[in-house]
C-alpha cells in the first residue's frame, strides 16, 4: 500500500505511522498541519526512514493533496486529522467544523477522483452517552453530545454519503478512549501524570464518576489496519479496550504508582453536556476482521506512566505559550 495519513503527527496519528514502518513494507506520506498537538517529535525515531515522507499541509489545501495523490501514487487514506478536544469546542467550535467537516470533504472528493480507499478514524462520542448497562454496537444511532463529537458525527455521515452514492470504497472506524506514549498533555492521562509529578492540583470533573472504556494507543492502530486491509467497503467497526474505568478510578491508579497524596485532586465544576459512560461491543470486528484488544490495561497504564517518567523533555517544551493559555481558560476559574 501507499498510504497518505492525514494528521499524522498528532497522538494516534504518530503511532499508527511507527506502527506502520515497524510491522509493513507500506509507503506512507504523512500530512500534516502541525497546530498545536501536531509535533515531529513524535516521528523523530522514523524520520530516516525510506519508506516514510512528510509533507505540511492542511487538508483543506484540495491542490497540494492532490499534487501529493499524483506524485506519491497513493493508493490509500486514512484520515487522523481532527480538532479532537471536547473542552476546546466548546470553547470556540468553529475549527472543528472546518477541519473536521469540510476537510473530510475535500478528502472525499479526492478519493472519488483518484479512485481511492479512504478510511475515516472516528470516535465512540458519536453515539452519545450510555446509561449503566450496555454497549455502543454499530448499529447505536447518533447522537452526539458536544460540538466536537458533533462535528465528527457530520463527518461520517458525509463518508457513508459517499459510499451510497457515488459507490466510494470508504470505511469508518469508531474507538474509545486511547491512552500511551505521545498523548497531548491536555487529555486526562498525560495531564494527570504531568501534574502529578509537578506536584500541582489534579483537577477532576464533578464527582469523578464518569466512565470510560479505555484501549492502548497500540491496539486501536491494529485496528485500524485490519480494517484498511480487510473491512468491506461502506462499513462501520468499532474498537473498545475492554476496560471500562471512571475519571476518579484512573487518577486514583496514577497517583498510587508515583506515590502522590490523594490532597492534589481537586474536584471542579463539571464540563458542559459531559457524557456519563461510554462502552465499545467489539463483537461485529471481532468476527469480521479478528480484532481482539492485546494489552492489558493494567500493563499498558504502567507502561505509559513510565514513558512519561523517561521523556520529560517531549512533555517540558509542550507546557508553554498556547498550551498554558488554554489551561488557565479552562481550569482556573472552575
Amino acid at each position: 500500500m501507499r498510504i497518505l495519513v492525514t494528521g499524522g503527527a498528532g497522538f494516534i496519528g504518530s503511532n499508527f505511522i511507527r506502527f506502520q514502518l515497524r510491522e509493513t513494507d507500506n509507503i506512507i506520506t504523512n500530512l500534516d498541519d502541525l497546530t498545536y498537538a501536531g509535533n515531529l517529535k513524535n516521528l523523530s525515531s522514523v524520520a530516516d526512514n525510506s519508506n516514510y515522507s512528510f509533507v505540511k499541509g492542511d487538508i483543506n489545501d484540495k491542490s497540494l493533496i492532490e499534487g501529493i495523490i499524483k506524485s506519491g501514487e497513493i493508493s490509500h487514506i486514512v484520515n487522523f486529522a481532527a480538532e479532537s478536544h471536547v473542552d476546546r469546542s466548546i470553547i470556540d467550535a468553529s475549527p472543528f467544523i472546518q477541519t473536521n467537516i469540510n476537510g473530510t470533504a475535500v478528502l472525499l472528493d479526492l478519493a472519488r477522483q483518484y479512485g481511492l480507499r479512504m478510511l475515516q478514524v472516528s470516535t465512540d462520542e458519536v453515539y452519545g452517552s450510555l446509561g449503566p448497562t450496555g454497549r455502543f454496537t454499530e448499529n447505536t444511532p447518533l447522537d452526539p453530545r458536544s460540538p466536537y463529537s458533533a462535528s465528527k458525527a457530520a463527518a461520517d455521515c458525509l463518508v457513508q454519503s459517499y459510499h451510497h452514492t457515488y459507490g466510494l470504497d470508504t470505511i469508518i472506524t469508531r474507538c474509545s478512549n486511547n491512552y500511551g506514549p505521545f498523548q497531548f498533555p491536555e487529555k486526562l492521562i498525560p495531564l494527570m501524570v504531568i501534574n502529578s509529578l509537578n506536584n500541582k492540583e489534579l483537577p477532576l470533573y464533578g464527582d469523578g464518576m464518569n466512565i470510560r472504556d479505555w484501549i492502548h494507543v497500540e491496539d486501536h492502530c491494529r485496528g485500524i489496519y485490519l480494517a484498511l486491509q480487510n473491512g468491506l467497503g461502506g462499513e462501520i467497526y468499532n474498537f473498545g479496550g475492554e476496560s471500562e474505568k471512571t475519571n476518579k478510578e484512573i487518577v486514583n491508579l496514577i497517583i498510587n504508582y508515583l506515590g502522590k497524596s490523594s490532597d492534589l485532586i481537586r474536584y471542579v465544576e463539571d464540563r458542559l453536556g459531559h457524557d456519563k459512560r461510554y462502552a465499545i461491543d467489539n463483537t461485529k470486528s471481532a468476527r469480521e476482521l479478528g480484532f481482539e484488544p492485546r494489552v492489558a490495561f493494567e500493563k499498558g497504564m504502567k507502561e505509559t506512566i513510565e514513558w512519561y517518567l523517561n521523556n520529560e523533555e517531549w512533555w517540558q517544551d509542550i507546557l508553554s505559550g498556547e498550551y498554558m493559555d488554554y489551561y488557565t481558560k479552562n481550569y482556573d476559574n472552575r
